[in-house]
């Protein structure tokens, strides 16, 4: 699939509020399809891009942070108010599992608005060095590395600390190919909005990041987000919502 298909459907699949804050890919790779663009005028755009995803990211960022601390804050209010009755702890953290669910699914979607738009980056860079006989795109990715918006070491350690959450907190289920996940986080958000754009986010960067014949030093690095395989996995076993 090219990349200007998938970054098209990477926008439609995401929350309708982030939908803006996505590279403008379509719009670049015109640019430099036009005229002799000066290289000035693509790297200043370049650079408001990136001024644009930081600023997004960082803010993102935050509110996780925020949300984390509030829903540990409600589990443990639980914890304490139920003792040792886990029959009012099963009943009662029904009320917090979407919110989990949604928050889970909110930060893997920033993993992947990450990946996508330093693939999109590395994409347009390299058609700019091979249309113009340039060579921005070697400096200009060294530079995005050190982005906030490219470092996702701390959202991705909230995933994997809220999907151990869920192994915790949701009633556990043994698959019939050996995983152990829960029915109940699939079906706590099945046919949600969150849960099938989170859906398609894993997948996205599984492939994303997966080796190839085209891995380069400008590829991302493996997924490292394990255990979502998990949820990949939970959601054929126990989900209607169909995945390819």
């Amino acid at each position: 699939m090219k990349f200007g298909k998938r970054i098209k459907e990477q926008i439609q699949e995401s929350l309708p509020e982030w939908r803006d804050k996505f590279l403008r890919y379509k719009e670049l790779k015109n640019l430099i399809s036009s005229p002799a663009p000066a290289e000035s005028i693509f790297v200043g755009l370049l650079n408001a891009e990136i001024d644009k995803f930081n600023a997004f990211f960082v803010e993102q960022e935050e509110d996780f942070i925020i949300h984390h601390k509030e829903l540990q804050y409600r589990i443990q209010r639980l914890v304490e108010k139920c003792g040792d009755n886990e029959e009012m702890f099963r009943l009662e953290i029904g009320e917090i599992r979407k919110d989990i669910v949604n928050f889970h699914g909110e930060m893997v979607l920033l993993v992947n608005y990450s990946n996508i738009n330093y693939t999109g980056l590395a994409k347009i860079l390299k058609k700019y060095d091979k249309r113009r006989g340039g060579g921005i795109r070697s400096p200009f990715i060294q530079k995005v590395l050190h982005q906030p918006f490219f470092k996702t070491d701390l959202v991705s350690r909230l995933v994997r600390e809220w999907e151990t959450t869920m192994d915790a907190v949701f009633p556990a289920k043994v698959a019939e190919e050996g995983y152990e996940r829960s029915a109940a986080v699939t079906s706590a958000a099945a046919g949600e909005g969150i849960f099938r754009n989170t859906v398609a986010a894993l997948l996205t960067m599984r492939e994303m990041r997966r080796g190839s014949s085209t891995y380069s030093a400008f590829s991302l690095p493996p997924l490292n987000l394990s255990d979502s395989d998990l949820v990949l996995r939970s959601v054929h076993l126990s989900s209607p919502i169909p995945i390819p």
